[in-house]
């Protein structure tokens, strides 16, 4: 074990200024036997620190590792486990108990014993030291004498130690002055035996010397003890006469403390008094108005408000813990609750009356607006209602179920006399837009609620009937049950569009200021919404308003805003089906009105949702947008049909068809309405479907025609439409105009190939023929050696057509072109013009087969291009 101990001094502890003083070889309790070293340590230099360390051999090597340090401050307790018998287990509490089994007992013991030195040497700390035997604390006895502890010397805890430098200098001065101290142990022994005598002697004669002064302070020393007794006694009478005065001041403190116990309670019961005073105190100028107060007048009006928001502090405050039992509280509640309730009745009576006095007042006003084109204006009813907002507020939050009922009971009332007006203002508008009262019945309008009557099939008889001197179905587009366009001008459209501008431009603010009253009367927020899923809605023909609500709870943000809406739907229910009826109506007068619908509805609703994307105006003018969306796109489909349908005349020439003129008119009046529009994406689309139903009916057409040549019904056709989208510029349509201009010139071309085959007949049927020969390989020169290809043959042909016979195939050529050609589209003079230049190629054509094919020859034509060019002219200017 010495060994050990050296090594690890060496190995471990030197290089960190540490002194080990005790080791003991331990392995942990209950486990596998893996034996390491605890180790007590104290460094060498100040302020001194005394650790336990565990060292253990490195499974690598012989050496010895530094593991764990505990500070010996830490150590709380120190179990020996037994106090008796042997016993090496032993247990150390630091942060956690570690528990020890030690090799032997007695390595223990010495281990234990130096902890408890150096705790009283160091530390002086309290550590527990349990079941440890009293010889081996031995040295706790004189605890009153320092130096007994410290005097436990590192020497007693170990067998020697090892010295420090200044002890080594030492002995080395020492030896040197004795040079034989080496050679002769003995004598330098001796030597210094005879001066630790002479230092005896000098300690005794010194203490001799002090013997008297002892004395003297002895002597001192029991005259101050008999001090000390005198002023004892004299401190012992003064307490038994203190005594007496202590009780006294101890019944005076207990009665002043009884005083002030007193007076805090009383202070505390004034506060709780004036809380209750101050708080639930109603004013008696208040209660007489809750109870008698004037709510017709502005003076009143305020009073009871200023009144109810009172009656509202005193209810709602906060009653301190206890005061809910106090019989006064209680009654002043339900004193309150009585008030509240006499208000609210009150209040609710008063208000259902001014609703109904406000529908008589309303009804007086309608007979002035029944010639003129507006609605009543409301705002002097709602200037005057919206007094009573803060008493509504007052409702709201203290009597939901009134306040309820006075929701439905508006909504009743203004129902009624909304519908009346609404009603009303729609027939005004209906008879403005048919003229008299009379032609109105003809579009099936009957009594003030302006509704329309009639099928689809009555109303086609009618409007046939009404229109004398109309087009034929065969030659119209718009004799789908509608009046035609030629008995429209452009003043009667304009009428309409105004009309129904100003329908929408009255129903709009009517809308937008009812919402506004709705929302500030009845305090619901309209313009923040809150996510979350929206409460079961009433039905709109009566209950209330949210089946989650009739608990007299307040709505959520997002509740109130559905409660609105749903406010609005009940109020102005007969908005809808009247805006769809005079859509229906402005339909049938003239399908073209729908294109004055889209945009002006398009417009308000756009508007309509950058206000309030989910208001009620912005919703149903969606609704009714998506009817007149419906009907602009029927009025597309049907003309499309129309254009399926048309029949031609087999007996007169065709022309520019009436659905391409058609077209040109709906493009034209389509492009001054959409000017700036917000949907113009609708009318795009429209074009395009229109535009492919022009194009497949004018082939379609053109393939049936039998007096006049599928060629000339394309090419004026196509030009037509390629001149109006000219004009027009619709970008949508570039592509079907450049394939317009495309399908013009190529049955141009093909029309002037096909007639210019004739006049010059058997001409062309040669040179067929000599092509074709060519063309099977025949060289150029040698065809004219073909028999029927000769320049005798050719001679012949020629002959057949001198300059007279041309010019008179030319001039019957003219004529038939001028009989296949329609007077609007005036292409007589183009299609001419490409015939000469074509008869003029052709010409030139010849001459070169001629020069290649038969060269030398001398055989020419009996005309010239000069000819051709003064045939052509004289014959234009002759028709």
């Amino acid at each position: 074990m010495t060994a050990i101990k050296h090594a690890l001094q060496r190995d471990i502890f030197t290089p960190n200024d540490e002194r080990l003083l005790s080791i003991v070889n331990v392995c942990k309790a209950g486990k596998k036997k893996k034996n390491c070293f605890l180790c007590a340590t104290v460094t060498t230099e100040r302020p001194v620190q005394v650790k336990v360390v565990k060292v253990k051999k490195s499974d690598k090597g012989d050496f010895y590792k530094r593991q764990i340090a505990w500070a010996l401050r830490d150590l709380a307790v120190v179990d020996a486990k037994d106090a008796i018998k042997e016993n090496p287990e032993f247990d150390l509490h630091f942060e956690k108990i570690y528990k020890w089994v030690a090799s032997s007992t007695a390595e223990k013991n010495t281990f234990i014993s130096c902890i408890w030195k150096l705790n009283q040497r160091y530390l002086r700390k309290k550590i527990d030291f349990v079941n440890v035997s009293s010889q081996l604390l031995e040295e706790s006895v004189p605890s009153g004498e320092n130096q007994s502890v410290a005097g436990g010397d590192e020497e007693a805890v170990d067998e020697y130690q090892e010295l420090n430098a200044r002890e080594e200098q030492d002995i080395e001065i020492m030896m040197e002055g004795c040079e034989y101290a080496i050679s002769n142990a003995e004598a330098f022994a001796e030597k210094l035996s005879r001066e630790l005598q002479v230092l005896d002697g000098a300690n005794i004669q010194s203490i001799m010397a002090s013997e008297k002064q002892v004395n003297i302070l002895m002597k001192l020393l029991d005259e101050a003890l008999k001090e000390v007794d005198q002023i004892e006694l004299k401190l012992s009478s003064y307490e038994e006469m203190l005594q007496s005065v202590k009780e006294q001041m101890d019944q005076i403190s207990e009665s002043n403390h009884l005083i002030h116990l007193s007076n805090t309670n009383n202070v505390k019961l004034l506060s709780e008094i004036e809380f209750l005073v101050n708080h639930m105190d109603l004013a008696k100028g208040h209660i007489k108005a809750l109870q008698e107060g004037d709510l017709a007048s502005s003076r009143g009006i305020e009073a009871c408000t200023n009144a109810a928001d009172a009656l509202l502090q005193c209810m709602n405050i906060a009653l301190r813990p206890g005061h809910d039992m106090l019989m006064a509280v209680k009654q002043q509640q339900q004193r309150f609750s009585d008030l509240r309730e006499h208000f609210a009745r009150r209040l609710a009576s008063h208000l259902n009356n001014v609703f109904v006095q406000q529908g008589h007042d309303q009804s007086s006003t309608l007979a002035q607006h029944s010639v003129e084109l507006t609605l009543p204006n409301h705002h002097p009813f709602h200037r005057d209602l919206l007094r009573y907002a803060k008493l509504m507020e007052w409702l709201k939050s203290t009597d939901y179920g009134k306040y309820e009922g006075l929701t439905k009971n508006y909504m009743d009332y203004l129902s009624r006399l909304y519908e009346r007006e609404i009603k009303d203002f729609f027939e005004v508008a209906k008879i403005k837009m048919t003229g008299t009262t009379k032609e109105s019945k003809k579009f099936g309008l009957h009594g003030s609620s302006g509704k329309l009557t009639g099928s689809t099939s009555s109303l086609n008889k009618l409007t046939v009937q009404s229109s004398g001197n109309r087009r034929s179905q065969s030659s119209s587009l718009l004799d789908m049950g509608n009046m035609s366009t030629s008995d429209l001008d452009v003043a009667d459209r304009t009428k309409f569009d105004k009309i129904f501008e100003q329908v929408l431009s009255e129903l709009e603010p009517l809308c937008l200021a009812e919402q506004d009253f709705i929302s500030k009367f009845f305090k619901l927020q309209q313009h923040q919404s809150m996510p979350g899923t929206m409460t079961e809605a009433e039905d709109l023909d009566g209950g209330t308003l949210s089946r989650q609500h009739n608990s007299g709870t307040p709505l959520p943000v997002s509740s109130e805003k559905d409660m609105i809406r749903q406010m609005m739907i009940k109020i102005f229910r007969c908005i809808e089906p009247e805006l769809n009826n005079l859509i229906a109506l402005g339909d049938k007068i003239d399908s073209f009105n729908s294109l004055y619908m889209l945009v002006k509805m398009s417009h308000h609703v756009w508007t309509a949702q950058n206000v309030d994307p989910a208001s009620f105006l912005s919703t149903t003018l969606g609704n009714v947008l998506v009817t007149v969306k419906r009907n602009f796109d029927k009025c597309i489909s049907t003309q499309i049909r129309q254009m399926e349908e048309v029949k031609i005349s087999k007996k007169s020439k065709v022309g520019i068809l009436s659905f391409v003129t058609e077209f040109e008119e709906f493009a034209g009046l389509a492009e001054s309405i959409f000017k700036n529009a917000e949907r113009r994406g609708d009318l795009d689309k429209a074009y395009t479907k229109l535009i492919r139903g022009v194009f497949v009916n004018v082939e379609k057409v053109a393939n049936e025609s039998q007096k006049t040549p599928r060629d000339v019904v394309m090419m004026e056709n196509f030009h037509h439409i390629s001149a109006t989208l000219s004009r027009l510029k619709i970008s949508c349509l570039e592509a079907e105009k450049k394939e317009a201009k495309q399908k013009y010139t190529d049955h141009l071309q093909s029309y002037v190939i096909y007639s210019l085959g004739q006049p010059l007949e058997k001409l062309n049927h040669f040179f067929e023929g000599v092509e074709a020969r060519v063309a099977q390989g025949i060289r150029e020169e040698e065809v004219s050696y073909q028999l029927a290809f000769n320049k005798q043959e050719l001679r012949k042909v020629i002959k057949e057509y001198p300059g007279k016979e041309v010019k008179k195939g030319l001039d019957n050529l003219y004529k038939k072109v001028d009989k296949h050609l329609c007077e609007e589209e005036n292409l007589l003079q183009v299609v001419w013009h490409s015939m000469q230049d074509e008869f003029i190629r052709q010409y030139k054509h010849f001459e070169g087969l001629i020069a290649r094919c038969y060269p030398g020859s001398g055989v020419t034509m009996e005309f010239t291009i000069q000819d051709i060019l003064d045939y052509c002219s004289s014959i234009a200017q002759s028709h």
